[in-house]
């Protein structure tokens, strides 16, 4: 690891048997635009869930706002999740 920590800059190479040679380098920082924030991923089945009940107690005020069931309350889950773990506006 780098002393400061600056991006980028911890390395180290070796050499597999079949004469490859390999270079490993420590990234700190992401340059602006590498991260895609509409992929989303949990990291547990704990998270996954977690973020389930967000959506559901969400989406149950949401569908008391509108007075109705929403059918399509799947792709309503899918954009609430997505939303809240990019960072952006959560849908209403």
């Amino acid at each position: 690891m780098a002393p400061r920590r600056h991006a980028a800059r911890g390395r180290a190479t070796f050499n597999d048997p079949d004469g490859n040679i390999w270079v490993m380098q420590e990234i700190t920082a992401r340059l602006p635009g590498r991260v895609d924030p509409t992929v989303t991923s949990y990291t547990s089945v704990h998270d996954l869930k977690a973020a389930l009940e967000r959506a559901a107690r969400a989406h149950g005020e949401h569908e008391k706002r509108t007075g109705e069931a929403d059918p399509n309350w799947p792709d309503w889950y899918a954009a609430y999740m997505v939303a809240e773990q990019a960072g952006t506006e959560l849908p209403e």
